[in-house]
């Protein structure tokens, strides 16, 4: 087993910030949490102006850069190692993995028409990666920003993802990816169609037409709404005529 001054860093985002060495995680201050968090969502080194500027942009120029090198002297050893601190740019040394490239990746993978799915996507490990917020409880700009996009790509591949479990037979998986969607956005009419496509195809009717009436209920309460054809066509089946 690697000792934790040698083992691998790595950066996770999605669900809060952890930065661990192996299995052992590594403590770190508030300041330089948002600090490597930035450098982490960036895929190349960012200058030190920026950093400055965006980590601390109520401040004068001069104190925010003072802030940033502060931030850096707190991060004692570790900063050799999970950053390459240059005179005019900071960015993440090589070799520090960050759990929210690797799932941006796999969730622009589904939804590549030109890349099919492969086994290893298929599964329960990929609905539990794409069930998780970017930076929950984090309101700076420059993180909301890209929780939206980040937000929006994982319920479009966990609705593509639910069409692979059910081609592939895999109900109770595909079942599992459309809620995910559904909860995260419940007046999401993609996501509600998703769900009920999966509980027909597993033969629970009852459940699709449960889903269903509570979207209908809860988009007419809060929007005043009501579902668009293309999703009544779905249960048009499973309604007596006079409720339709």
């Amino acid at each position: 087993m690697e000792s934790g001054d040698r083992a691998p860093l790595w950066v996770t985002l999605l669900g809060g910030f952890r930065l661990t060495a192996g299995d052992d995680r590594v403590a770190v201050s508030g300041g330089a949490e948002r600090l490597l968090a930035f450098v982490a969502l960036c895929s190349h080194a960012v200058s030190r102006n920026l950093l400055a500027g965006t980590l601390w942009p109520d401040a004068p120029e001069r104190r925010a850069c003072a802030s940033l090198r502060s931030a850096l002297a707190r991060m004692n050893g570790v900063k050799q190692r999970i950053l390459h601190v240059g005179t005019t740019e900071i960015g993440l040394s090589p070799g520090v993995g960050v759990d929210f490239h690797d799932a941006r990746a796999l969730a622009r993978r589904i939804l590549d028409p030109a890349l099919p799915a492969g086994e290893g996507d298929l599964s329960a490990k990929t609905v539990s990666l794409l069930s998780n917020r970017l930076l929950p409880g984090w309101y700076d700009d420059w993180v909301l920003v890209e929780a939206e996009e980040w937000h929006q790509l994982r319920l479009h591949a966990l609705e593509t993802l639910t069409s692979g479990f059910i081609a592939a037979g895999r109900f109770a998986d595909a079942v599992a990816a459309a809620s995910v969607a559904a909860r995260a956005e419940p007046l999401r009419e993609s996501a509600c169609a998703a769900l009920i496509r999966a509980h027909l195809a597993e033969g629970n009717q009852v459940e699709a037409l449960r889903h269903f009436e509570r979207y209908e209920r809860h988009l007419h309460t809060e929007l005043g709404l009501h579902p668009t054809p293309r999703l009544c066509e779905l249960v048009s089946g499973l309604r007596p005529a006079a409720r339709r």
